[in-house]
């Protein structure tokens, strides 16, 4: 199994969802473990938890620092830490768009409303009183906008008859800790999901001039050209060959570039077997920390070598622009 992807919460109270998460954590086949446990107040009763299971945590009030030091002083205990995600579980602070750009993309948040319906606060006394059938929970990626960024997974609560938005948000609660924990295992371990790096590597790929999809041997490929005539200039590799890798094939400009990189960054590339002898390397996805624009880089560099002057002239257009 992978190594477990390290997660700090940050939390304000009780931490019922940070139980749940840490709870999760310690089943068989989890892909991520809890290192800290982190407050905006010494006093929550989520830091005594976590204390008692052996997990790390820390404590600092925002009183008296402003929301940059704050946000400054969390974040360093997070990265002491090794986090490599940060997941919100009922923190009560609005965080500064600079912490929240230098965790694009790894740091979670979970809302008690079937988003965008209802963000902010009140949620569950604006579902009764907009007369909806359902409440629910959202588990969300979160950005500078309030409870706007992209929705990974939700769950719905029926509204009852004389329901209350207190008995609702008990209702609520109880779903939230079904959801949160499955929803960060799927995206911590999307990175080792061929059907997830396909996508990804599709979506860039399909997205310069002219291309489209053929398999070739099995393995999905992308050509530049017409589907008669069309030259392909990349492939995706899942494990094949007997590699541990799911890497995405493309064409070097030499020799020497493709055993120099595969020398220097080994964790990063690997020459493929059969490809590899014809100029093609193998760049790693199924690893932490993977580049995108990178990749995207690299399909557009073997896109150039094979595509005809009539459509890099596109790109080229493009370009000076």
């Amino acid at each position: 199994m992978p190594d477990k992807a390290r997660v700090a919460v940050f939390v304000s109270g009780r931490g019922t969802n940070m139980a749940a998460l840490l709870y999760a954590s310690r089943l068989p086949d989890c892909p991520y473990e809890i290192c800290l446990v982190a407050s905006s107040d010494p006093d929550a009763g989520a830091l005594m938890l976590a204390e008692a299971e052996g997990v790390a945590t820390h404590a600092v009030s925002h009183k008296g620092m402003t929301r940059g030091d704050h946000d400054g002083a969390m974040e360093k205990a997070a990265r002491d830490a090794g986090a490599q995600y940060i997941v919100l579980a009922g923190y009560m602070r609005i965080l500064t768009a600079d912490f929240v750009q230098r965790w694009e993309g790894r740091m979670l948040n979970i809302h008690p409303s079937l988003l965008p319906k209802y963000p902010g606060l009140d949620t569950h006394a604006r579902a009764i009183a907009a007369g909806d059938s359902y409440g629910g929970a959202s588990v969300h990626l979160v950005t500078e906008e309030l409870d706007a960024g992209e929705v990974l997974g939700q769950i719905r609560v029926k509204i009852c008859a004389d329901q209350t938005s207190d008995s609702l948000a008990e209702r609520v609660r109880h779903a939230e800790h079904q959801l949160y924990p499955q929803v960060l295992a799927d995206y911590v371990s999307r990175g080792s999901d061929p059907q997830w790096l396909l996508d990804r590597v599709r979506e860039l790929a399909l997205a310069l001039p002219e291309t489209h999809e053929r398999e070739s041997h099995g393995s999905p490929g992308f050509r530049v050209g017409t589907e008669k005539s069309g030259k392909f200039f990349a492939y995706f590799s899942d494990q094949h060959h007997g590699t541990p890798h799911i890497s995405l094939l493309v064409k070097c400009s030499s020799m020497d570039e493709l055993d120099g990189l595969v020398e220097a960054q080994p964790q990063a590339y690997h020459k493929p077997a059969y490809y590899g002898a014809s100029g093609w390397i193998g760049v790693i996805l199924n690893r932490p920390g993977v580049d995108w624009e990178s990749v995207a880089d690299w399909l557009q560099r073997s896109w150039r070598l094979v595509a005809p002057k009539s459509v890099t002239r596109l790109l080229d257009a493009a370009d000076e622009f």
